[in-house]
């Protein structure tokens, strides 16, 4: 199987963190950890590339607020950029996006780029049991299962599918995941403030 791509989404303009728009969450600062100070998806997306060779970052044309410093944060940390102009239709427009713009990949780890504190092992660990032939994969903290979350070649045509907020829960329910038990509760935390 090819190597992985990995799927950040960044396209979401963060109203649940600041309804006013005036911030873009994905620029905010890491507050702890390895990462601290750094823009949170800056934070996200070293995760990723220090675990998969290849990261594509979903985001948003240039004439939106914030697009321009994201844009060149993003590339100046090696992702290819995917512009996603429906993004304000969900997270799922952005997903097929993303796999759309990598559709001859053997597979996909999806991640989200207001989650910075993933550990890379952990992300190593779903890439993992995606080459071991699994159709998807999460990790699980605790009982709880978070992200990133890995889909095969398999699910390619749902996942091109993906529309609205549902993003890829019913890629999810049509192939439940494989479940990996990680020490990493960096896949659950979520930083909106409301």
């Amino acid at each position: 199987m090819q190597a992985p791509v990995a799927v950040l989404l960044a396209a979401g303009l963060g109203e649940r963190y600041d309804p006013t728009g005036q911030s873009l969450k994905l620029l905010q600062p890491v507050q702890a950890g390895k990462h601290a100070g750094l823009p949170m998806v800056v934070a996200a997306a070293r995760n990723l590339k220090s675990a998969v060779e290849r990261t594509l970052a979903v985001v948003r044309p240039h004439n939106h607020p914030h697009q321009p410093r994201l844009h060149e944060l993003l590339q100046r940390e090696g992702c290819e950029l995917v512009l996603c102009e429906q993004a304000a239709m969900g997270m799922g427009e952005s997903l097929a996006c993303g796999i759309h713009a990598s559709t001859n990949a053997g597979a996909w780890i999806v991640a989200l780029g207001d989650m910075p504190a993933i550990d890379p092992a952990t992300i190593a660990a779903v890439a993992g049991a995606l080459r071991a032939g699994h159709v998807t994969a999460a990790p699980v903290y605790r009982g709880q299962r978070g992200h990133p979350v890995g889909f095969s070649a398999q699910c390619l045509t749902e996942l091109l599918r993906s529309d609205g907020d549902r993003g890829a829960r019913a890629v999810l329910e049509k192939f439940p995941p494989h479940l990996i038990e990680v020490d990493d509760d960096g896949i659950l935390i979520d930083i909106d403030l409301r």
